[in-house]
């Protein structure tokens, strides 16, 4: 098939190359000429793993292109993918600019019959606004297809070629028998349904799964004062099919461009229908609440921070990944230079993103690797869980410090390892393994 796809990021890009790679024949158009030229150079302006290989294969094949022309890109296109941001609004809305945007250049171009296709998540009734605004600038006939993603940063390769699920919503029976075909070597659990269903079905999930990171950081804070596992906890309860294991690891919360934006997003659809979504409200309030942990278990172990030297570890919001928008590291990192800290930061991937994220970045001192960001400090925090800072030896990193004091934000550690060292270990809902020591009941690694 010849798709075109609008929009070139994460969703986009990825989305894209991965039909190229399935042997479509794929134009990605975007406005900004620096992107298209990088990616045209074979340079990719987003960490994803796989992701540069398989831009390069079907570049070398000649079925993937990028372009900034979008009108020659929408006429030779049979599906046209709708891959544009929508990011929140003050108010938690989502911003559909791009959206509407996107629906009039296209109309504009079209030159026949034309699939149109939203993989941007958008509210309940976007979709209808894309038709109304392609039926005010075209004269030619069209159908209207909702096709969510359903990607994680770090593995978005992956997820796209191994879905779990694909869902179509459309009231056009050409889009289901056309967006099918296009889906069915990836999966065989293709979802059919009406585009509004399909337009919630992502809210749905996004915020199902964000609900499930809050309940068991609920859960977490509880284990602490108790003298519980929540490693433990969340094991037993992840045996039980009707819950299961996925995204029951406790830590400092969720982050990113897709969770807070789309709880906040479905919280404004549901007060703009009269409705009060109190269990929604209540996950992003102890999501925001989550992060600051850290700050209250350095005040545990040091006191006052004031004139304290903290290290970092860990910038983007989760491994695998340079994005960091809306990364707990940020809110951390500029309440500890609040209090009088100085703070040395580390990330193998998204230092130059958070440098520019960042209130202040001439306040932080930049590390060049994980064990300088840690030397003579009186503290370490791990906020993000790169493989590579659970296997660095915990006494060679004892003896580069000020203070063996180790705040675990992911709890990384295993029990071993922290009890075959000398540090001061700080975790999230796990007993504190300094100070147990224990021949019958092992504990969790």
């Amino acid at each position: 098939m010849k798709l075109t796809v609008i929009g070139t990021g994460y969703v986009g890009l990825v989305s894209g190359v991965c039909f190229s790679e399935l042997g479509n024949e794929v134009v990605c158009v975007d406005k900004l000429e620096s992107k298209i030229e990088m990616l045209n150079k074979g340079e990719v302006p987003i960490y994803e793993p796989g992701l540069e290989e398989l831009i390069a294969k079907n570049k070398l094949a000649g079925r993937l292109h990028f372009t900034t022309d979008l009108t020659s890109a929408v006429q030779r296109a049979d599906i046209i993918i709708i891959a544009v941001g929508t990011p929140p609004l003050p108010t938690g809305e989502a911003n559909l600019a791009y959206i509407h945007q996107a629906a009039e250049d296209i109309a504009l171009a079209m030159n026949g019959y034309k699939i149109i296709v939203t993989k941007s998540t958008v509210p309940v009734g976007t979709n209808e606004q894309v038709g109304e605004i392609i039926n005010r600038y075209s004269k030619f006939p069209f159908a209207i297809a909702s096709v969510p993603e359903f990607l994680r940063e770090g593995s978005a390769v992956q997820d796209t070629l191994n879905p779990d699920r694909i869902v179509i919503g459309s009231a056009s029976r050409d889009a289901y028998e056309k967006l099918s075909a296009l889906h069915s070597d990836l999966t065989s659990n293709i979802i059919l349904t009406d585009v509004r269903s399909a337009e919630m079905i992502k809210y749905a999930s996004n915020a199902f799964l964000s609900t499930k990171i809050s309940f068991i950081n609920e859960i977490a804070n509880i284990c602490e004062k108790v003298g519980a596992d929540v490693t433990r906890v969340a094991e037993g309860m992840g045996y039980d099919k009707r819950i299961g294991a996925s995204f029951l690891q406790a830590g400092i919360g969720y982050g990113g461009s897709c969770f807070p934006k789309d709880t906040q997003a479905l919280i404004h659809i549901a007060n703009s229908v009269e409705y009060d979504f109190k269990l929604l409200q209540s996950v992003v309030e102890v999501n925001t609440k989550q992060r600051f942990n850290i700050i209250d278990k350095l005040h545990e172990a040091l006191g006052s921070l004031q004139g304290s030297r903290i290290g970092i570890w860990g910038l983007a919001f989760k491994p695998n990944t340079d994005d960091v928008r809306d990364s707990p590291a940020i809110e951390i990192i500029n309440k500890l230079l609040e209090l009088g800290a100085t703070v040395q930061v580390y990330d193998p991937i998204a230092m130059d993103n958070f440098r520019r994220e960042i209130t202040d970045a001439s306040m932080i001192q930049w590390a060049e690797n994980a064990m300088q960001a840690a030397v003579g400090c009186d503290a370490l925090c791990l906020l993000t869980e790169w493989s590579e800072f659970s296997s660095i030896h915990l006494n060679d990193l004892a003896r580069v410090m000020n203070q063996s004091i180790l705040i675990d934000g992911r709890n990384s550690y295993s029990s071993e390892q922290i009890m075959n060292s000398t540090f001061e270990y700080y975790s999230v809902g796990r007993p504190n393994l300094t100070k147990i020591v224990s021949d019958t009941v092992p504990l969790a690694n």
